[in-house]
């Protein structure tokens, strides 16, 4: 009987080896052990001494278990670190400690297991610029350039964009230098989330434009909006607010400042996978005269040779009602650059 129970108790041992493990119990009856490596996107993986490394989908997923407290966050926002029991149809359970009491919920509700560690948030951008120099005839010679930064957290996200233009050319009758370009913008932007969707923003505007008699315009807006669409492939968002908006003309005497609305967009997509478009419009017509408004709009066409190399035709179009005398009331700007992307 003795050398029977010796004999016996490696099996047991071998059997005791191989149940031992976490489990996934599949809507078919199947079932899988092995060590739950993480569960990402609605796809979960395995790691199984018998199989190797398994990915299945979670609809499939009857229950599962874990010989190990493991990290599930579900989609009520709800964070567990616990170990993890099978339960009935659809539904799993943790097991309860002092401080934590034992709790059922479903395996639909699961966001993710195991999640990989988020890189912190960096600033990322792009810089472009462009040289036209023309001798013959006509002498000519222009430089433009952009500056684009943004850094998006969880909960915020500001951006920073700057455009700058100066143009000389000779006048052939007298062959005097004429300015025919002398402007830059820039807009520094906050907006904080209060849900994954809705958020709340603080921009401010600066501009300068020489040939347009601009001496300055001022604008700070504060308002909502609502972020449709945000992915690596297309962003689609909508503001709506109040701004305040300074102008002031070199050839007039008296400043304009008014409260008005300010309604905008953004939208970017990525046409191809080197090809994109980004486009952006906003608008300001003053509260107590919707006719007499401003309205900037931008879109761009962006082609990248590599990872960080890019050539770009970009347009900005300036409408102003109201206008510096002797000024025309739309402005359009083109930019063909190349650029660097970090």
């Amino acid at each position: 009987m003795r050398c029977r129970i010796m004999l016996l108790l490696p099996f047991l041992m071998l059997l005791v080896q191989m149940s031992y493990g976490d489990e996934i119990r599949f809507k078919n009856g199947d079932r899988l052990t092995g060590k739950i490596v993480n569960l990402v996107d609605g796809k979960l993986v395995i790691n199984s001494d018998i199989a190797g490394e398994v990915t299945v989908k979670l609809s499939e997923i009857q229950t599962l278990s874990s010989d190990e407290p493991i990290i599930v966050n579900l989609k009520d926002g709800t964070g567990l670190k616990q170990k993890l029991t099978g339960s009935e149809t659809g539904r799993f359970s943790i097991r309860g400690s002092e401080s934590i009491k034992a709790q059922e919920f479903a395996v639909a509700d699961i966001v993710s297991i195991n999640p990989p560690v988020k890189p912190a948030p960096k600033w990322k951008g792009d810089v472009s610029a462009s040289l036209t120099s023309t001798h013959g005839n006509t002498k000519t010679e222009t430089i433009t350039g952009s500056a684009n930064l943004k850094k998006r957290t969880e909960k915020d996200r500001t951006t920073i964009t700057a455009d700058y233009a100066k143009g000389k050319q000779d006048d052939p009758d007298t062959g005097q230098e004429v300015t025919i370009e002398d402007w830059w913008r820039a807009r520094a932007k906050y907006d904080y989330f209060f849900s994954k969707k809705m958020y709340g923003y603080l921009d401010g505007r600066y501009e300068k434009d020489a040939v347009a008699e601009l001496d300055r315009r001022v604008t700070v807006g504060i308002g909502g909006g609502y972020q449709w669409i945000e992915s690596d492939n297309m962003n689609f968002s909508t503001e709506l607010g109040l701004a305040s908006l300074y102008e002031k003309y070199d050839n007039q005497t008296d400043s304009n400042s008014e409260i008005s609305a300010q309604l905008g967009y953004h939208f970017d997509k990525k046409l191809r996978k080197n090809l994109s478009f980004i486009h952006d419009l906003t608008y300001y017509p003053a509260l107590d005269k919707f006719s007499d408004y401003y309205l900037t709009t931008t879109a761009e066409l962006r082609s990248n040779f590599t990872k960080t190399l890019f050539m770009n035709f970009k347009t900005i179009l300036d409408y102003d009602a109201t206008p510096a005398i002797g000024a025309h009331k739309t402005d359009i700007k083109y930019f063909l650059g190349l650029g660097y992307s970090f």
